[in-house]
């Protein structure tokens, strides 16, 4: 059960501090200057954490075996960021801006794992959506 359990405790945590640091970040840096250090201090890390704990201690053997999906991913990470960054500098309040893209997320997601990967997709989350979207409503008027 506890390795089913602390991924998302990771997920969550992880997504905490990185709202508290997107919403903290000066309004005097330059978006992407802020994104250069925070993707350098990203790539030290994977690479430290590459030669700790992965299991083929041979980068260049590994770096070989990706595809299109580490670059898309990437750029998507880089959007994202982005993303946040504006959100938060529009005035967007910590709690609301996140509320309100995760469960546009979780929506659009529900929709992209029916079509593309075969999901399954009731009636149940279909009301479930809808609710979802009543609620994005309410909270933000």
């Amino acid at each position: 059960m506890w390795n089913y359990i602390w991924p998302i405790l990771m997920v969550v945590g992880a997504n905490a501090l990185y709202h508290v640091c997107a919403k903290s970040t000066p309004l005097t840096v330059e978006p992407l200057a802020s994104l250069t250090v925070t993707y350098l201090t990203a790539a030290v890390c994977s690479l430290i954490l590459f030669f700790l704990v992965g299991g083929n201690k041979n980068l260049l053997q590994e770096v070989h075996k990706v595809n299109w999906t580490s670059f898309t991913l990437g750029l998507s990470i880089v959007a994202l960021e982005l993303g946040y960054l504006f959100v938060y500098r529009a005035g967007w309040k910590v709690g609301m801006g996140s509320l309100v893209a995760n469960v546009g997320l979780a929506c659009v997601l529900l929709v992209i794992g029916f079509v593309f990967f075969k999901e399954s997709f009731s009636a149940r989350q279909l009301v479930g959506m809808g609710i979802c979207v009543l609620g994005i409503f309410l909270i933000t008027k």
